[in-house]
């Protein structure tokens, strides 16, 4: 039995629940039912409230308590925050906000500081009065990630005192206690994961960290973020840190993700108001790719399965290029018509809402439910843009002829996606010649290995399990979609087959890039490339790929990437795999001397037998799951390797080149 399923058993023992009754009907009162305190439920089941207790989850502790502090900025009352990675993982932020009060709390008999840190729901944002709208996405807040820390101490800068207290694992070491005066306000919290919990890692990433930080700056204009890494150190000797700051919001916002791009027009195009009492925010742009790029917040969560205020986004901006495409007589000659996609590709645009009572809804809950909101996204961007079309002549006709080629290259996608399903049903199965497949029915339990030409093809398909892996070979680089229209995209031959063997159904029309993941015939999708630098690039292509046309199977966890060895060691009859070369050095001074090192270059080098072994045993092997933790930062990462714009590309290799394997 696994841990999380021993859990639930011994919480259902303790809930009084499926407890079997013997020879008499026992009475089933409230007496039946006991409650688990709120800190011991969060600890039991930590994935109820952070979403998980692996990478994600660990990161989303540092968010909780940030929230807090842009809860204080978001009401006027703090402007500087700052997030210091300590030596240890542990995690410190600061704000100069008011300072969580200290006085005691008439109902729990205790200072309100306890309060805030050990009871589950406690805190000023279910006070309207305090907060007219916070962000986070559960409201669980700080306490929770009490819960979650074997350590923890608050300090608060209040009144001209500085108050403290400490906490293990949620639980308080001794009272809320005053230890010396100060002229400055705010709080501090400290606190290191308890490994009990994330037993994955405790280790933060300081990128992840640093890209939060930089969008909450964008979102939250006007407030100084700084971050801090201490366990690092640059060029000069002193510890990475980067600061954040944004006078503009989120025009400054959309020029950065869209820095990677070729502007259509000259300016970005932003309103920022209030519709129906609802405080709206939004910011666009158009480039020359012909991807969409739609980012949506609500109260700072990034809402990436979108919602209400998203749709009402894409009305508004239908309603009223079609309205002025139609006046302007350049629609004249098409011979059919626009639809939505036509209007949005090319687009870069952020929506930013505040609403005090959101409502979230959809798998993962970042989808927006509130109804109201609708209609003042709708009319804010419908306003928006009118006075914009008029003023800025020259820039509505570059739109709209935008529209008209988007309009044309969907025409010719519509009948490649037609071909492709013509294909399918023409050929039966409708899987390509290509396809090994494998004997299981249950896609729960089948692999796709995607494979990089047909001489590891060959190998992969002698050295798999027949019974669930299947094997599809793909020849040299696929098209790089990043630069593609999408008819083209359609019609290449390696996508081609890659859609027909995963069974998922290409989108409608209306939706081009929708994908139904119900037909899907395999929850494993494995990239495994040869570990060189064209391997890299395959991988990058079909990623990039993924990424633009079946973000739904990214989101739902089904890509992974295989990790063959680097090297094989060898000393007699004695072998051993090296991923590194600083695991080849190691693994050849413990064989001390007379050792023989293989290279491998590429899958085809291996036998059936050494590539079952190292990369395709699931007893032995490593996969590297694909996650999505930030959709910006992604899709600006995608568009600066694969577009067109070289500068940004050789700025980030420069940068990074330090972390670059080089194959000579």
């Amino acid at each position: 039995m696994s841990e999380e399923a021993k859990k639930d058993e011994e919480a259902n023992k303790e809930e009084g629940l499926n407890t079997p009754v013997e020879g008499q009907n026992k009475k089933y009162s409230a007496d039946s039912i006991q409650a688990l305190e709120g800190m011991e439920h969060v600890r039991m089941r930590p994935s109820m409230y952070i979403g998980d207790v692996g990478v994600r989850g660990l990161h989303h502790l540092v968010y909780e308590v940030v929230d807090n502090s842009i809860d204080e900025a978001m009401g006027g009352h703090c402007d500087t925050i700052s997030v210091v990675i300590n030596e240890d993982n542990s995690i410190t932020t600061r704000d100069n906000g008011r300072g969580i009060p200290v006085d005691i709390h008439k109902k729990e008999g205790v200072s309100a500081l306890e309060v805030v840190m050990t009871k589950i729901g406690a805190g000023g944002k279910f006070d309207k009065d305090s907060y007219k709208v916070s962000g986070g996405l559960h409201g669980v807040g700080v306490s929770v990630v009490n819960a979650l820390s074997d350590h923890l101490r608050a300090t608060v800068h209040r009144d001209g005192k500085i108050w403290e207290q400490e906490y293990e694992r949620g639980k308080s070491l001794y009272p809320v206690k005053s230890i010396g005066e100060t002229t400055e306000r705010g709080t501090i919290v400290t606190f290191h994961p308890d490994n009990t919990i994330f037993s994955q890692t405790i280790e933060y990433s300081y990128e992840t960290l640093a890209n939060r930080m930089r969008e909450l700056s964008y979102l939250n204009k006007g407030v100084t973020i700084s971050i801090t890494d201490r366990r690092q150190k640059d060029d000069k000797g002193e510890f990475v840190t980067e600061t954040f700051y944004s006078d503009e919001g989120l025009k400054e916002f959309v020029r950065f993700l869209d820095g990677t791009r070729e502007a259509l027009i000259q300016s970005v195009i932003s309103m920022e108001g209030q519709k129906n009492d609802i405080p709206v925010e939004v910011a666009m742009i158009y480039n020359n790719s012909y991807t969409e790029n739609l980012h949506s917040y609500v109260n700072n969560i990034n809402t990436h399965e979108g919602g209400t205020h998203l749709s009402g986004f894409r009305r508004g901006l239908t309603t009223t290029l079609k309205k002025y495409a139609d006046a302007s007589g350049m629609l004249d000659k098409l011979k059919f018509e626009v639809q939505g996609d036509d209007f949005r590709e090319g687009l870069t645009a952020i929506v930013s809402v505040k609403v005090a009572e959101p409502q979230f809804e959809g798998q993962t809950k970042t989808k927006l439910g509130n109804r109201e909101v609708s209609s003042a996204v709708s009319q804010a961007v419908s306003e928006m843009l009118t006075n914009y079309l008029e003023e800025h002549p020259d820039d509505a006709k570059t739109i709209v002829q935008k529209v008209i080629l988007a309009a044309q290259a969907r025409h010719a996608a519509s009948k490649a996606r037609e071909m492709v399903q013509r294909k399918n049903v023409m050929s039966g199965s409708g899987l390509p010649g290509k396809l090994t497949d494998c004997s299981e029915q249950d896609p729960a339990k089948c692999e796709l290995f995607l494979v990089e030409g047909d001489s590891a093809g060959g190998t992969a398909k002698m050295g798999r399990d027949r019974n669930f892996q299947a094997i599809l070979p793909l020849r040299g680089k696929i098209l790089n979609v990043e630069k593609a229209m999408q008819h083209k995209v359609f019609e290449n031959e390696e996508i081609k087959n890659m859609y027909t063997a995963l069974g998922v159904t290409i989108g409608t029309e209306e939706d081009s890039k929708a994908l139904n993941l119900e037909k899907l015939r395999y929850h494993k999708v494995v990239i495994m490339c040869d570990a060189d630098v064209d391997g890299s690039h395959i991988e990058t292509l079909i990623l990039t790929f993924f990424f633009r046309y079946m973000r739904e199977l990214i989101e739902s966890g089904h890509v992974y990437i295989a990790t063959p060895p680097l090297y094989l060691v060898k000393k007699g009859s004695k072998k051993r795999y090296a991923w590194s070369d600083k695991e080849r050095d190691e693994i050849a001074q413990s064989y001390s001397g007379g050792v023989s090192i293989q290279r491998y270059k590429g899958l085809g080098e291996m036998n059936a037998e050494q590539l079952w072994d190292t990369t395709m045993n699931p007893e032995f092997r490593t996969l590297r799951q694909i996650t999505i933790d930030n959709a910006t930062e992604t899709d600006r990462v995608f568009s600066m390797l694969m577009g067109d714009e070289v500068p940004p590309r050789r700025d980030f290799i420069e940068k990074n080149a330090v972390y670059a394997n080089i194959d000579v």
